[in-house]
């Protein structure tokens, strides 16, 4: 089995952030996900200015049916991508630089406790 480079250093951020988010607190990272309620809705097939969180957790890239994602979005899933928590991270910290071509307007959560906490909130959405 031949390792690049890539997927070492992601295999490297997935235990790292798998450790880290054994001390994520979901009531935490609920309080945070306040910031994404203006645009987010965490219940299943509920319209808002972006797509429904619910179940994101696992879910394919640009996944919610009916929902116009971005070509850069798209683009970003089209190698069949699903968001686990190695990339919401990456997403979450700088939504932009993660998704060049974003719609999200979103500056991104600077403070990885911030981060960990709300995609352990995230994950409680089944």
């Amino acid at each position: 089995m031949k390792l690049t480079t890539l997927s070492v250093a992601a295999a490297l951020t997935a235990v790292l952030f798998a450790g880290a988010a054994g001390a994520a607190d979901v009531k935490e990272g609920e309080k945070v996900f306040r910031k994404c309620k203006a645009c987010h809705k965490v219940e299943e097939g509920k319209k808002s200015v972006g797509p429904h969180l619910f179940g994101i957790v696992g879910r394919s890239v640009a996944g919610v049916e009916g929902y116009k994602y971005s070509k850069a979005m798209v683009e970003y899933g089209s190698d069949g991508a699903v968001w686990d928590a190695g990339r919401l991270d990456a997403y979450l910290n700088k939504p932009k630089d993660e998704v060049k071509g974003t719609k999200m307007a979103f500056a991104g959560l600077r403070k990885d406790a911030d981060r960990e906490n709300i995609i352990a909130y995230l994950e409680t959405l089944k």
